[in-house]
Formats: C-alpha cells, sequence, structure tokens
C-alpha cells in the first residue's frame, strides 16, 4: 500500500467511527495550542475531550459518575502534588490499583508530570512486587489500600494511596491541597513500563512510548467496529497492556469508561444493561465465568446496547468463542498481540464461525509472517514462529535485552501457523514445545482438544523430562461438577484424535488451574 492510499485508507477508517466531527472553532483553537505542548501523551488525549466535551460523562465506577472536566482538573491538582512531593520528569512511578476512577487520574497525573509509569500486577507477592521495584528503579509508589502489607520493600520514597485509607497519604488529600487548573507539559514524553505476564518466570518491564500519528488506532478499527462517543465496560485490568489500550482507544473515541473494580461476571452484566454499554473489553477465563452462571441469571439483563465483545490477554478456545455467540450473539472479536508487538491480529464473528480457534488476520498496517528457524516463511497449514511487524511495537524491555528482530519483524514468542484463507491460529508459546520421541509436540493442540470435552472444566497441558523418550506430555485436568472422567478416558480420548505421541502420559485431577490477572494459566506453578 502507498504511502498517500494509506492515508486515504486511514482517514476512511477513522471517519467511519464517528472520529471526524464538527467542532466550535474557539475549541479547535485551544486544542491546537494544547497539542504543541502535550504532544502524543495520553494526556493530551483527555485535555482534548476535556475541552470539547467538559460535561459529557467521562468515567462511571462503584462510586458514581464523573465528567471529563472534573477527571481533568483532579488529576492537575494530583500532578501538582506529586511534583511537590518530588517527583520530576523522567522519574519512575509504580502504580498498584484496580479499575476505579482514582487509576485513571494517577496514570493521568503521572503523564502530567512526565513520568515514567510502572503498571503493576495486581496479584504479584511481596517478593515480586519487591524485586521489580528495584529493578526498574522506582522512586514513588501510588497503590490501592488493600496492597498496602505487600509493599515493605519499597519505603524509602513517596508513597500515597488511591483506594481506601492507609498509613501513607490520600491522593483525595493532595488533590483537596493543591489547585485544578492547567499544568505547565513537562519537559519530556513520559512512558509506560508494562510487564510480562511471567507465565514461565519473572515478568519483564517492556518501555512503550505513545504511537506516533493515527495508524494504531485506525489498524484496530479496521477490524472491530468501534464507534465515537459510546460506552465501553472495561472489565479487563487496566494495568494490563489489553485494558489500558482500551483506555488509550478510548481518549480518541470520547469513550464513557464503565469500570467496577472487582470482576464479578453478574455485576458486569447488570453494568452493560443498566448503562447501556455497547463494548466489553475482557479476557476469556471473564467470558468464562459469565457462560457458567445459571441461564435465569443471564436472561435477567438486557443486553441489546452490547454490539462487541473485544477479547484478549491469553487464548481462546474454540469452544468457548462458539458457547459466547451462541449465548450472546455474535459480537465477538478475538484480538491476538503480546506485550512486546502490542497488536498482530483480530479475528471477527464471521472468522470465528469459519474457523472456530483462530486468532483471525492482520489489521491495516501490521504484517504478519511465519517463518522456519531460518528465518524463511513457511507455507500455510506449516508451523513456525510468528513475528510481526507495526507501528507499536515495543521499544525494547527496561533490562536492555530485546525480542529477535528480523528487520521491522518482531518475535511474539509464539508460534502457529496460517490456514489457506490466511487466518491465524496460535499453537502455543515457542518454549512450550517439547521433543518427544525425535517428534516436535505443541501443548496447545491437546489442551484444545480436552477442552471441548463436556466433562472437563478446563486444562493445561505440560512438558516433563522423561529418561526414554527426552519428554513427555502431563495434563493437568479440572473436572465438571458431578464429572467422573478418569486418567485412561483422557489418554484413551486423546489417542482416538490425535496422533499416539501427543497422548499425555501423566494425567492430573487438580481443583482449579494457577492464573494470574489476565487468566493465562502459570504453567511455572504445576509439577
Amino acid at each position: 500500500m502507498g504511502r498517500l492510499s494509506e492515508k486515504l485508507e486511514v482517514a476512511r477508517v477513522l471517519y467511519r467511527a464517528g472520529i471526524f466531527k464538527p467542532i466550535r472553532p474557539d475549541k479547535t483553537i485551544r486544542i491546537i495550542r494544547a497539542a504543541k505542548g502535550w504532544g502524543r501523551s495520553p494526556a493530551m488525549g483527555f485535555i482534548a475531550l476535556a475541552i470539547r466535551q467538559p460535561d459529557a460523562v467521562a468515567i462511571i465506577d462503584d462510586e458514581g459518575s464523573a465528567t471529563f472536566d472534573e477527571v481533568n482538573r483532579r488529576s492537575n491538582a494530583l500532578a501538582r502534588g506529586l511534583r511537590e512531593a518530588g517527583v520530576s520528569p523522567g522519574d519512575v512511578v509504580a502504580v498498584m490499583g484496580r479499575n476505579h476512577r482514582r487509576f485513571v487520574e494517577t496514570i493521568l497525573a503521572c503523564c502530567k508530570v512526565g513520568a515514567n509509569t510502572v503498571l503493576m500486577n495486581t496479584m504479584f507477592a511481596a517478593p515480586q512486587l519487591t524485586e521489580v521495584g528495584r529493578r526498574e528503579n522506582v522512586s514513588a509508589l501510588l497503590y490501592d489500600e488493600e496492597f498496602g502489607n505487600l509493599l515493605d520493600g519499597l519505603q524509602d520514597m513517596p508513597r500515597f494511596v488511591t483506594y481506601g485509607a492507609g498509613a501513607d497519604p490520600s491522593i483525595e488529600d493532595v488533590i483537596a491541597d493543591h489547585a485544578e487548573h492547567n499544568v505547565e507539559p513537562p519537559s519530556i514524553e513520559s512512558r509506560f513500563t508494562m510487564l510480562t505476564s511471567g507465565t514461565t518466570g519473572t515478568p519483564k518491564g517492556a518501555k512503550r512510548g505513545s504511537p506516533e500519528g493515527m495508524m494504531p488506532i485506525a489498524s484496530m478499527l479496521s477490524r472491530i467496529p468501534f464507534q465515537a462517543g459510546e460506552r465501553t465496560m472495561i472489565a479487563a485490568p487496566m494495568f494490563h497492556s489489553w485494558g489500558l489500550g482500551q483506555f488509550q482507544l478510548g481518549l480518541i473515541l470520547g469513550t464513557t469508561y464503565v469500570l467496577n473494580r472487582r470482576f464479578d461476571p453478574e455485576a458486569t452484566l447488570r453494568a452493560i444493561a443498566e448503562h447501556r454499554c455497547t463494548t466489553l473489553a475482557v479476557v476469556p477465563i471473564m467470558m468464562q465465568r459469565i457462560l457458567a452462571l445459571p441461564d435465569e441469571v443471564k436472561r435477567k439483563y438486557d443486553l441489546s446496547s452490547l454490539r462487541i465483545t473485544a477479547a484478549s490477554g491469553s487464548a481462546l478456545q474454540g469452544h468457548l468463542a462458539t458457547e459466547w455467540m451462541d449465548a450472546f450473539g455474535d459480537n465477538l472479536y478475538n484480538f491476538y498481540g503480546s506485550t512486546e508487538v502490542a497488536m498482530a491480529t483480530v479475528a471477527t464473528p464471521e472468522d470465528m464461525r469459519a474457523a472456530p480457534g483462530t486468532a483471525g488476520k492482520a489489521p491495516l498496517g501490521t504484517v504478519v509472517e511465519i517463518l522456519d528457524p531460518h528465518g524463511r516463511p513457511v507455507p500455510p497449514g506449516e508451523t513456525g514462529r510468528i513475528f510481526v511487524a507495526n507501528s507499536i511495537s515495543f521499544e525494547g524491555y527496561t533490562s536492555g535485552d530485546d525480542k529477535e528482530r528480523l528487520g521491522d519483524l518482531v518475535s511474539s514468542g509464539d508460534v502457529g501457523h496460517l490456514d489457506e484463507d490466511g487466518r491465524l491460529f496460535v499453537d502455543g508459546r515457542d518454549d512450550d514445545m517439547i521433543v518427544s520421541g525425535g517428534e516436535n509436540v505443541f501443548p496447545r493442540e491437546v489442551e484444545d482438544l480436552l477442552a471441548e470435552r463436556d466433562d472437563i472444566e478446563e486444562v493445561a497441558v505440560i512438558g516433563v523430562s522423561d529418561p526414554e523418550w527426552g519428554q513427555r506430555l502431563k495434563a493437568f485436568v479440572v473436572r465438571k461438577p458431578g464429572a467422573t472422567i478418569g486418567e485412561h478416558e483422557v489418554r484413551d480420548y486423546v489417542k482416538t484424535c490425535l496422533a499416539s505421541y501427543k497422548v499425555p502420559r501423566d494425567v492430573a485431577f487438580i481443583d482449579a488451574l494457577p492464573r494470574n490477572a489476565t487468566g493465562k494459566v502459570l504453567k511455572r506453578d504445576l509439577n
């Protein structure tokens, strides 16, 4: 696609989403002036919305609602308080909170200071928090009070409570003590550090700046039909790249964010119905928990406003996608990416009806290649390593390490294949593959097969050492309530469907799989 045709396509996609709307000349002038100082910062997105639609509702959460003007002014005051406490442009601030308005105000305030923000996982234990905080050179900490007992290793720095009451000052007191008028832009642009999921080891810090131009937004909109001025229920945790990405997208669309501090399946349906949300942003385990609600509970809520269920964060199995669409209509869009490559592919409802389990196709401005160990493309149907090129891949790890790059292509860390129609299927992590008796085996294929059974709730498969075969598969199975499936039935079922070397030699039955906050299975905790 040529440069001019690319720009025209971006403009067409943005126009279709309703982003180009008339605005009063005086407001246009104010936004242009603000953009000269704030550039690409997320703070600029919120400042523009506070100018354009100050009285529109920005956030609806457990405490009520707040307008764009209110949130903007409060984040101004908080930014002043952080500066007074010694936080300077370029400093690293850790934020550990759940989904609520003060989390939004906090990350906006950090952007207005010019601080680099590390978003901490709310499921971290104290040693992980200490390790990440020291590794990332954190110099200030803002946190929900419930996590206060985990932070003893991060004491010698300014600390503020974002939600609740604790020993440290509350940001409510900071906001009350400082002026709310506009702050001067910082001397440098802030950065976000996203932490990798750490499913197989210590989470890494991935540096990410603000993307240039409108291509990243147009890419998303080219595959998912978001519209300006609508309401999005962000159920996915906002410290994760998927939840944060929905927040950043909303800065362009003028979205009203609907937030529940803690995920609850029925409360999520209630909020969608009450606030007439058009989009639900989730991770797949949340879909699973919603589908597990009794039918009479699911029927209580009018979800006719819901046009888009946007899922990401962990693997979306084909049977779960089909069950969701059968229950709630063909509104499901499966986003595949990673902390490092950001956006790779999106599967539309049509894709998932035609090919359950697919991760879909690359959006506008994104290239996906399946490569062999020598960096050469492989034919459709053949498994290889997934590489992605786009304008929003990460800038490298904070440790100085990087993902493998081949020109503009960045490794996603996964392996997969394309079908004849160009749809991507993710077969697993590239470090999950085992070699059993000389055969390459990807646990994901066995997991997907077993998960389709009516008597299995969920399953994870790992490789373990074997003195004869080098490695063998071990399956960890969670039975559905009342199910009696045993080891022999599991192995026999796999043997009837897949090659014999893919049959798990060990089967363990457990109550639940260990997961992180976005639903990814922590395979390091399985043994």
